[in-house]
C-alpha cells in the first residue's frame, strides 16, 4: 500500500515527552536537531518513517490540531503507531494509548527521510526504516 493510498485512517497513537528516560539525551529536540512543538500551529509527531515519512502533515478527527510528523522512535518501527508529542508527563499520560481517525493533510518527504536515516544507518532502527522506503519514490 501507498503511504497515503487512504487519505483517512484509523491508527494506534501514545503520546510521549521529552523528559522521558528513554529521551533525556536528545532533550526537547526532534529527530532533525530542532525543537519539539506542541503550539497552536502544530504539534510534533514520531512515527516509523517509512509508513508516515518525514514531514507527513495530518489532523486528528475531530480535533483542530495539526501534527507534523518531524521525529521517530525505536519502538515505533514496523508499526502504525504514531507518538503524539506532549510538554510534561502529566499530559502525556493524561493522553494514554488512543486509536483515532487521522485525516492525511500532505504526505511527508521519502527523499528527505532517506536523508537524514543515511548519516544513521549504525542503528537498527534507522537501518530498518530506510531499507524500508528504499522500494519507495518521492
Amino acid at each position: 500500500r501507498g503511504f497515503a493510498s487512504r487519505k483517512s485512517q484509523v491508527v494506534r497513537t501514545t503520546a510521549y515527552t521529552h523528559t522521558e528516560a528513554d529521551h533525556l539525551e536528545y532533550g526537547q529536540a526532534n529527530a532533525l536537531g530542532s525543537q519539539l512543538q506542541c503550539t497552536r500551529e502544530y504539534t510534533s509527531a514520531a512515527a516509523d518513517w517509512s509508513r508516515f515519512p518525514l514531514g507527513t502533515t495530518f489532523r486528528i478527527k475531530g480535533s483542530d490540531v495539526v501534527y507534523i510528523v518531524d521525529d521517530y522512535g525505536r519502538a515505533l518501527v514496523g508499526t502504525d503507531t504514531i507518538d503524539i508529542y506532549r510538554p510534561c508527563k502529566g499530559t502525556m499520560k493524561e493522553w494514554g494509548v488512543r486509536n483515532v481517525e487521522i485525516e492525511i493533510l500532505e504526505e511527508g518527504s521519502v527523499s528527505a527521510s532517506r536523508e537524514v536515516l543515511s548519516s544513521r544507518l549504525h542503528y537498527a532502527h534507522c537501518r530498518s526504516m530506510f531499507d524500508a522506503l528504499e522500494g519507495h519514490h518521492s
